[in-house]
């Protein structure tokens, strides 16, 4: 349990003046991602503020990952919106407190450790597939809503002048830090962009012009939901898809930090904290949430690598819907939009583009898979399962492939079959084609040094093969069995009758 509740690492060094500015231009690019997340559930924008603050510093103090950021994402409102539209924001929040109760056992049972069954084309699709996303998503500030509601691309002036804030922007956080690296560059172009806008009077998109960010501190409210069986099944399906979706992508993202850090998060304590930060967010009028790949980026790249970024974050995100949402819907749109797009050049995995030609088919076939499903659907649990499950076909295809028999007859005029590769339910036919009964000696052996029995249809196999054998009157001894192999006929002893062949001299280890 150590590693659950020792929050902070002392003997970490940390750089106080980057911490602080990291989480206070992070706390910025947090605005118009929650506003815009909780609009996509249909809901009020203050739930997604509300759930980007609670989210945000539960888990940067109890989180696994010092540096990650947590709040308000667009793959919960995805999840969710139906939920509102049919049963209304109570039900919402009701679903949220399960979810992270889910989450948080989930992080106790160590269930994070399922994350390293994710192979790495399927982290390409995901990152590369978030990374298109978080662009796509940039490209509505660059459209208006006329009075029917019907979008329409900006033109002319409005749309020359978006152009050069958000060039602009990109080509400060670009540049900057081949000067300097004393503030970070993104916080730097904010600020020059919203200067270059109040000063010039320059006609554009404010976060004002969104949505308002005004309110209190976030309410405690227990959900308004009836205790019943009926009211408990429409929440539950909803609970498992959040929670499923949320410890998913903070695991992923938790994953993506880890190998631009060169350090290790802890995924159990991440899950227990993105539990408990859902169940409080429930309580207090948050729409739920999970890690942000966008943000964590942002805070990485600013050289934040301590819990503190994550913590002023959240706390100026409050301060600035409590005390300064004049001012912060003032901030350019164009500015933020800038330092996402920026945000999603980075986050591309290019390298996956350069190696398409050197990758095998299946690992290209199942990124290209994963990136599909992540931008078409917006269902990253979906495209991260079907990632796994493609991988793991292909690969008990190519393991049943690989399954091979040396054939040689002994001085002793016994059949010897040494089998190399496991036997598995992928295997058991080419298993099976390996046999002569028929022309083969009165004793046979069947050497298992190099292989291993793994399942019941591998079971069943070796058991027809000895039925064949005993049809024609033919002895059979299975050699060199692992203590596992030996214990799973052994449980199989009703269905399988074998003479296990010891070999005095010989002892099978098991794997570590």
């Amino acid at each position: 349990m150590k590693r659950y509740f020792n929050l902070f690492d002392f003997k970490q060094t940390v750089n106080f003046k980057t911490e602080v500015l990291s989480g206070l231009t992070v706390a910025l690019a947090l605005v118009p991602e929650a506003v815009a997340f909780s609009i996509i559930a249909g809901l009020s924008p203050l739930t997604g503020l509300y759930a980007a603050f609670t989210m945000g510093i539960i888990t940067a103090i109890f989180g696994g990952r010092p540096g990650m950021i947590s709040g308000a994402t667009g793959a919960i409102a995805v999840v969710i919106v139906v939920l509102a539209k049919t049963h209304g924001v109570e039900y919402v929040f009701a679903t949220v407190v399960l979810a992270g109760v889910i989450q948080m056992a989930a992080g106790f049972l160590k269930l994070g450790k399922l994350i390293r069954l994710v192979p790495h084309p399927v982290m390409f699709g995901f990152v590369n597939g978030l990374a298109i996303v978080i662009f796509m998503s940039q490209l509505n500030q660059f459209k208006f809503t006329d009075t029917n509601n019907t979008m329409h691309w900006l033109t002319g002036a409005p749309l020359f002048i978006m152009l050069g804030l958000v060039f602009l922007t990109m080509l400060i956080i670009w540049g900057l830090p081949k000067l300097t690296k004393a503030v970070p560059a993104s916080l730097v172009a904010i600020l020059t962009i919203f200067g270059m806008v109040l000063f010039f009077k320059i006609d554009t998109v404010t976060v004002g012009d969104i949505a308002s960010i005004q309110g209190g501190f976030p309410p405690f409210h227990i959900p308004n939901v009836p205790f019943t069986w009926d009211a408990i099944m429409i929440i539950l399906p909803y609970a498992f898809i959040v929670a499923g979706v949320g410890l998913i992508e903070s695991l992923l993202t938790l994953n993506l930090v880890d190998e631009i850090t060169e350090t290790r998060g802890w995924g159990n304590k991440e899950a227990v904290a993105q539990g408990l930060a859902n169940f409080v967010t429930g309580l207090f009028s948050g729409m739920g949430g999970c890690a942000m790949i966008g943000q964590s980026l942002i805070n990485i790249s600013n050289g934040a690598r301590a819990r503190l970024s994550g913590i002023v974050a959240s706390i100026m995100l409050l301060v600035f819907v409590m005390f300064g949402s004049g001012l912060i819907e003032k901030v350019p749109m164009a500015a933020l939009t800038g330092l996402m797009i920026m945000v999603a050049i980075g986050t591309f995995e290019w390298v996956s583009v350069k190696a398409l030609n050197k990758m095998p088919k299946h690992d290209m076939f199942v990124m290209i898979m994963v990136t599909l499903v992540t931008v078409f659907l917006h269902n990253l649990a979906l495209a991260v399962l079907i990632g796994v499950i493609i991988s793991a076909l292909v690969f008990a295809w190519e393991s049943a492939r690989r399954i091979r028999a040396r054939k040689y007859i002994d001085d002793n005029g016994i059949k010897h079959y040494e089998i190399y590769g496991p036997l598995f339910f992928g295997s058991t036919t080419v298993f099976a084609e390996k046999f002569d009964v028929l022309n083969d000696p009165d004793e046979v052996i069947i050497d298992f040094k190099e292989s291993r029995i793994a399942d019941m249809s591998a079971i069943e196999a070796v058991n027809k093969i000895t039925e064949r054998y005993a049809k024609v009157n033919k002895k059979i001894h299975l050699r060199h069995l692992s203590s596992d192999c030996k214990q799973l006929l052994k449980n199989a002893d009703k269905l399988i009758e074998v003479n296990i062949f010891e070999d005095p001299t010989y002892k099978v280890s098991i794997d570590s």
